[in-house]
């Protein structure tokens, strides 16, 4: 099922990494400045949960994306850019482990939609995609423009009206 936000999505991310012989050459200057500059002994950031060993100079690195997300996002979008799997598993895995994800998955958002963060947030879940508000399904309501706040307020009432 193409989705075309989605297919939106890769071509910005695909002309956003398109380079102009200029850009090409900024790059490579500001990478060649950035190698002659001091190094400092810094420690890289992160937070305390994240220490190793007891001390202030020794952190974890923290990994941006769950590897299980990323191969469960390679096997539904084998053809779309690593860095993009990478970045759209880090709001993936906001929702929840990897199971959930691919409910809302299956249920027709695909894992480069982070808008199902919102739809989460305002108290949507996977199931309630394929419930009807008149003609439309809440997917297709949400993919024309409705806020998700006004379908859960409308399965709510549904819902009411069907238990009176």
């Amino acid at each position: 099922m193409r989705d075309p936000g989605v297919d939106a999505v890769i071509r910005q991310w695909t002309s956003e990494r398109q380079q102009s012989a200029e850009d090409r050459e900024i790059t490579r200057i500001a990478s060649a400045w950035l190698a002659e500059a001091p190094q400092t002994s810094q420690p890289a950031p992160g937070i305390p949960g994240q220490r190793r060993n007891t001390g202030a100079g020794s952190w974890a690195p923290v990994d941006a994306a769950d590897p299980g997300y990323l191969a469960a996002m390679r096997e539904r979008l084998p053809e779309v850019p690593d860095e993009l799997l990478t970045a759209a598993a880090g709001w993936w895995q906001m929702i929840g482990d990897v199971s959930e994800a691919e409910a809302w998955w299956d249920a027709g958002i695909s894992p480069l939609d982070q808008r199902a963060l919102d739809y989460r947030a305002a108290g949507l879940t996977p199931a309630d995609l394929s419930k009807r508000l008149g003609p439309l399904t809440v997917l297709e309501h949400l993919r024309r423009g409705s806020a998700p706040a006004w379908c859960v307020a409308r399965l709510s009432r549904q819902r009411r009206d069907a238990a009176s």
